[in-house]
């Protein structure tokens, strides 16, 4: 086989190959789905969204290499409640926002009574 001839039959071999293992590792029904039953998920984030796009509920890391924390938003996308730990603390907290986005409430583990 001469070498113009490789340059042909490999590259089209190899899109051959890639193909036929995408469509057995990737098949089309797995992409398409409206519900997705597992017993365990693992994943970086976790964003809902209503039919529009806005970001309802946002579930992911705390800013500044902290913690989980969890992100939830009105109708139109402005965040009302964020449940989460601190980004230098385990100290869990609870903010509260008004429209504009500001903080107007804040419960964190100082708030709380002691469990006996």
């Amino acid at each position: 086989m001469s070498s113009r001839e490789r340059w042909t039959v490999y590259p089209l071999l190899f899109l051959a190959i890639g193909l036929a293992l995408r469509a057995v590792a990737l098949p089309p029904e797995r992409l398409d789905v409206d519900t997705i039953e597992a017993a365990r998920v693992i994943c970086g984030e976790i964003v809902v969204t209503s039919d529009d796009g806005t970001k309802l509920v946002h579930v992911g890391r705390v800013k500044g290499q902290g913690g989980g924390r969890i992100e939830i938003s009105d109708h139109d996308g402005h965040e009302a409640v964020a449940v989460g730990t601190g980004p230098e603390g385990r100290d869990g907290t609870v903010e509260f926002f008004d429209a504009e986005g500001a903080t107007i409430g804040l419960l964190d583990a100082k708030d709380l009574v002691p469990a006996e």
